[in-house]
């Protein structure tokens, strides 16, 4: 087992622990592997491409008030 509290590692934990640790309550390992890290990973870059992707909201409106002006 890894220890969190030497070295650079509560650097990493601070952060990301808090997040990690509600999902581990809805979602338990799948065959010994946590698969928390995974999900952030994916529930973030999907909220970034709603948001600023190339179809994002945040760029359907830049690309309206560019072509209003």
């Amino acid at each position: 087992m890894l220890d969190l509290t030497k070295g650079i590692w509560p650097l990493v934990t601070w952060p990301t622990e808090p997040f990690l640790s509600l999902t581990r309550k809805v979602i338990s390992p799948i065959g010994g592997v946590d698969v928390t890290p995974v999900i952030w990973v994916g529930l973030t870059s999907l909220l970034r491409e709603l948001l600023v992707g190339q179809q994002g909201v945040i760029s359907q409106i830049l690309l309206k008030t560019q072509s209003l002006n």
